[in-house]
Parts: C-alpha cells; structure tokens; sequence
C-alpha cells in the first residue's frame, strides 16, 4: 500500500514489469501544454488592443472572460463524460481542433458578437485539452503522479512565459493582433492533427464485476458514482488557487497600464517564468517534502508574495514580486491534482475531470468580478483579493488530505488495494 502524498520521504515505487511511457507519446503530451499555457494569455496579452478595437471597456471583458470560463468549465465536464466512450485519440484530437476553429473565427471577424463566439468554440477546445491530458499523464505514470505532472504543468508555464513576451514585442512593432490570433488557430490545428494520430493509453474503464465482488455492496457501487469528499475539498482548494493564478493573469497588463506594453507584458512573462521555474524545482522537491506539504506552503508564499507587489515602492520591485509570486505559485494545481489521484488511483479520468472543472470555476467567479470592480474600488483592491484567495487555498488544501480515507486504514471507493 502506497503511503498518503503528505508523507516526506515516502514515495512510490514503480512496477518493473510495467512497460515505460512511449516517448512520443510524452513530449505530445507536453507540446500540447506549450499550445495550453500560449493560449492561456493570448487574450490578456492582447486585452488593450481589444478593447481599443471594439472600443469596450474593463466590464466588457469582464463578462468576455466569464463566458470564456464558462465554455471551458464545459469542456472539462465534457472530458470526464466522454472519457472511455469515445477513443482517446478522437477526443484529445478534438479539443486543438475546437482551438483552432475558435482562433480562426476571432481573428476573420470584425464584429463583437462574433469574436465573443469564437472566443468560446476556443475555450471549450482548451477544456477538453486540459482536463483529458491531466488524466492521460495520471494514466501514464500511476505511481509518480505527483513529478510526472508537475513536468506536464511545467510547460503550461513556458508556453504562458513566450506567449505576453512575443505578443507584447509584436504588437509594439506594428503587427495586427488579429495576425497574432490567426498564428494560434495554426498552431493548433498541427497539435490537432499530431494528437490524432498518436497512440494514447485508453480511459481507465469501471470494471462492474470487480467493482461488484471486491467491494461487496451496491451501497459500494453507488459511492463510485458519487465525487468523493476529500476530492471536493480539493476542488474548492484548486478553485481558490486559481483565484488567485488567473485573476492576476488577465488583468496584470491592464493594472500595470501606465507602463509601456512592452514592459506590462514582461511583467506577465516574468510571473509565468516564475511559475515554470517554480514546476521544475518542485518536481524534485515532491518525494522530499510531500505533495500536501509543499503545496500549502507555496500557496500561503504566492499570497504573501501578490500583496507585496500591491505595496512596493517602485514598479520594478512589483514586477520581482509578481515573479516570486508566480515561482510560489508554480507547484500549487499540478500538486493538488497529485493528492486526489494519490487517494483515487483507479479513478484519474473522475478526478482529472472534477478537479480541473473546479479550477474554472475560480476563473468563473473572480476574474470576471475584477472587472466589474475596476470602476468602483480599482484593480488594485482587486488584487489584493486574488493574493488572499491562495491563503485560502493553502488550508483546503491541508484539510482535503487530512480526510483521505486512508489515514483511517480504509481503502477508498474505486481505489483497489495495491495501490492503496
């Protein structure tokens, strides 16, 4: 029995029988992350020129974002429903695909009911993208969930990290941003094609019979329906993680308008560097100091570190905060999805989809209401929120671990015993 991932020291052991993860298969998997995280802030890069083209204000791309987050909640819910009814290979295909048609449609059209419209066909594609890779990942490396995702996130990060420093030097020298946009919708259609065509591991599938006999009742059969409780405590954790991740995301350019473009979107860059650096180091720190350990801790560091961007004394010791702040940031969500898979590791398909359509949910919620309080209290109270929401995060985060049925000697629902 594998211990709990609050456990420093104490790490898994792979099976030496089990065939390793084909390689292609792998570095698919993180270019599709790269296309992930550039995709991530393509719109906040761009926020300004948006706004300047369709003359819409900080509301406007408020609602813009909510109704991008609810497209992409909708692809992550639709990832874990569709997970094992359809071919791997056909639903991860899909996603790049639904990207690139919604990327196309932003940058041919010139009214705003049309662009918001390709603005969620794009969201929903990434929702597919990100919830059905999670569970790819957690399928691939069932015993080093916790390292094998963190270099999965990593490359969320570097594609977030390249996406505000080119676009920002872009657009200064003139290019167009509906140019950028059809760049992307590019890009994405490759990743659709690549995808398509590779050889994914399946779905794990419920076997009912074994379900049936191992754990003995239908009342046992009825709780693997059901999300688990542990797994809802860490969903509120990753929702106020994200909070805190995509609220300073989308608005960071806009907060930091009296600088140069060039120089609010480093800024963007440097927080996003900051969270690449900060999934490297934590891939090896995972095995040392515990998944819950190192999670609750950087997450109470990213707070610590946004509310000091809010009081600094000169624009560039803010932007060093931002980057600390995205550095402590970094090992926060791929951590989280870590636990749960830790405590149900028969169910990554249910765990990937629920957490991963929680964490948008924080993107539903706040971000959204930053705009709707830019013309009252000002982006910089806002940010003040998005920095507390990760002190929150930090203590779901330790209470969902403590709630593992496995300090209590009990196997979960739908984990089986050797994996325990």
């Amino acid at each position: 029995m594998t211990q709990p991932p609050d456990r420093p020291g104490m790490t898994a052991t792979r099976d030496p029988a089990a065939p390793a993860p084909a390689r292609i298969v792998v570095w698919t998997g993180y270019a599709t992350f790269f296309l992930l995280g550039w995709s991530m802030l393509l719109i906040p890069s761009l926020i300004r020129d948006v706004e300047g083209t369709f003359a819409r204000t900080d509301a406007d791309m408020g609602l813009v974002y909510l109704l991008y987050s609810l497209a992409w909640v909708t692809g992550t819910i639709s990832s874990g429903v569709l997970a094992g009814r359809l071919p791997r290979r056909l639903l991860m295909g899909g996603g790049p695909a639904l990207m690139a048609l919604g990327l196309a449609a932003m940058a041919a059209t010139g009214s705003w009911p049309a662009f918001i419209a390709g603005c969620l066909t794009f969201a929903l594609g990434l929702g597919l993208i990100d919830s059905g890779m999670n569970a790819v990942f957690m399928d691939l490396y069932p015993d080093r969930q916790a390292a094998a995702l963190n270099r999965l996130h990593l490359w969320v990060a570097v594609g977030a990290l390249a996406a505000p420093f080119a676009i920002g030097r872009l657009v200064a020298a003139g290019v167009p941003w509906e140019t950028i946009v059809a760049g992307g919708a590019v890009a994405a259609a490759a990743v659709a094609v690549v995808l398509g065509t590779r050889a994914l591991p399946p779905a794990h599938r419920v076997d009912r019979h074994r379900m049936g006999t191992t754990l003995g009742s239908e009342s046992d059969a009825r709780s693997r329906r059901r999300i688990p409780v542990p797994v809802l405590v860490l969903s509120a954790a990753i929702a106020c993680y994200v909070a805190t991740e995509m609220g300073v995301t989308s608005w960071l350019v806009r907060y930091l308008d009296d600088a140069p473009i060039e120089l609010a979107t480093l800024a963007l860059s440097l927080f996003w560097g900051g969270m690449a650096l900060g999934r490297l180091v934590s891939s090896f720190l995972a095995g040392r100091m515990g998944a819950v350990k190192l999670a609750a801790t950087w997450s109470v560091a990213c707070g610590v570190a946004v509310i000091a961007s809010l009081v600094a004394p000169t624009l560039g010791l803010a932007i060093a905060c931002f980057a600390v702040a995205g550095f402590a940031a970094g090992p926060v969500y791929p951590m989280i999805m870590a636990i749960g898979g830790s405590i149900y590791p028969d169910r990554s398909s249910m765990v990937s989809s629920v957490l991963a359509s929680a964490a948008i949910v924080g993107s539903i919620v706040y971000p959204p209401l930053m705009g709707q309080l830019s013309g009252t209290v000002g982006l910089g109270v806002s940010m003040l929120g998005a920095g507390l929401f990760s002190f929150v995060a930090a203590g779901l985060i330790v209470a969902g671990a403590r709630l593992d049925p496995r300090r209590r000697g009990v196997t979960p629902a739908g984990a089986s015993a050797s994996h325990g």
